[in-house]
């Protein structure tokens, strides 16, 4: 397995003072690194059934649809409010620094289809929790949660309740 630990690079107090930032863009700068990732990202997640992925804003992106072309999924984007074109369903939540509020195509889940959510990021879980709050507002039946990173001691995987958790790098 590779040591995608050592490629990412920490910034401290961004974006605010106490906050040590987890820089992603190391790995995806690095080709073979970042081919690397989502071909394990895929493994790890293989012997989960699901039907769509769904990304979360905004670095989520691009973890989320390159295992969605990879495994032939369709991609759904959960973004920050007023960033999608057509009626939403909304949900505000809190972050480790501050509150925002994160939405999703009313018509993006089928009643009864099985979800892969996937971010860069695993924190303190709000962002997770409230992808899954509005998953199954839709209909949606969340299958798990997959992480390129999970900041451990932030225990953000509790807000998952029974929705299994894999991150590939845990920190």
């Amino acid at each position: 397995m590779t040591d995608f630990a050592a490629a990412l690079r920490h910034v401290p107090d961004f974006p605010k003072p106490g906050i040590d930032f987890i820089d992603i863009t190391t790995v995806l700068q690095d080709g073979a690194l970042f081919g690397a990732a989502i071909r394990e990202m895929d493994s790890m997640t293989g012997d989960w059934a699901f039907d769509l992925i769904v990304g979360c804003e905004s670095r989520g992106f691009i973890f989320a649809s390159a295992m969605a072309c990879e495994l032939g999924k369709g991609l759904v984007l959960i973004r920050k409010k007023g960033k999608l074109p057509h009626e939403t369903l909304s949900m505000a939540y809190e972050l480790e620094y501050g509150k925002d509020e994160l939405e999703i195509h009313t018509d993006a889940i089928r009643p009864g289809q099985r979800v892969l959510i996937v971010d860069d990021l695993l924190a303190s879980g709000g962002t997770t929790a409230t992808a899954l709050r509005l998953i199954e507002q839709l209909g949606g039946v969340p299958a798990g949660c997959a992480y390129f990173v999970e900041l451990t001691a932030l225990e953000g995987r509790k807000l998952s309740g029974d929705v299994p958790v894999r991150a590939l790098v845990r920190i």
